[in-house]
């Protein structure tokens, strides 16, 4: 898999660069989407969640609205790299169907453009993320490197199921309906407008089957509150993404 990836870095870059560039054409604004669109989102929700329903973080240290938008923010960024990927990933051979009549053509990079560009979203979100925490907190934890480590088994699941997903889509068109609403009932079921803390002990350990939460957790922990990840759950949904990547 690895020996593809570099065989393959070429045409990996000119794809991602086309899944990028293509969702921004015909646009004014362009790339500069990628830094309003997540912020839109934030305001709504820090509005909605933050002002009108008074939600809380019990390990917020300050308990500002600031503070609870940077805490929502990390969630928002995490969940909208699993939603960019799953989402697409159903239609990914039905949109281009010249490279599989046509031409011998290695399928796989499909996946990997569509990872690429919603890591490259992600960045720019992150980026935005840092500038918000240096401007409330005026300091960042020396806990941001573990942040490659902390989304590395996101990235090993999402390549895994749009690999999958991408396969079944072919066959069963009714794949994508499903997924639609399947990202709607998660994005409530993963714990990015409330804390994990709000919620009973069982269902605090039912979350951890959730690797959206564990991943959000664990984000929140490394960028916000200066601590280092619980390598545990970090470590068997490692394990987890790398078996649904070689299935």
């Amino acid at each position: 898999m690895i020996r593809d990836l570099w065989r393959h870095r070429e045409l990996i870059k000119r794809f991602t660069r086309r899944e990028i560039e293509g969702r921004y054409k015909g646009t004014s604004l362009g790339i500069l989407w990628s830094f309003f669109s997540p912020l839109l989102l934030l305001g709504v929700y820090t509005l909605v969640f933050g002002v009108v329903f008074h939600a809380k973080w019990p390990e917020s240290r300050t308990g500002s609205l600031a503070e609870f938008a940077l805490t929502l923010f990390c969630g928002l960024i995490v969940f909208n790299i699993f939603q960019e990927c799953i989402s697409s990933a159903s239609v990914l051979i039905l949109r281009n169907p010249n490279y599989v009549k046509k031409v011998v053509f290695p399928l796989e990079i499909f996946s990997f453009s569509l990872v690429g560009s919603a890591l490259f979203h992600a960045l720019l979100s992150l980026t935005v993320l840092v500038g918000a925490i240096l401007l409330v907190n005026h300091q960042l934890s020396w806990t941001l490197i573990w942040v490659p480590v902390i989304v590395a088994p996101l990235i090993m699941l999402v390549l895994g199921l749009s690999w999958m997903l991408s396969s079944l889509g072919v066959f069963f068109r009714d794949v994508q309906q499903f997924i639609v609403i399947f990202l709607a009932a998660l994005i409530f079921a993963t714990p990015i407008f409330y804390s994990p803390a709000s919620l009973s002990l069982q269902a605090r350990h039912l979350m951890l089957l959730n690797p959206l939460a564990v991943v959000i957790e664990e984000l929140r922990k490394a960028m916000l509150w200066g601590e280092t990840p619980a390598w545990g759950p970090l470590g068997a949904w490692l394990g987890v993404g790398a078996v649904v990547m070689l299935v």
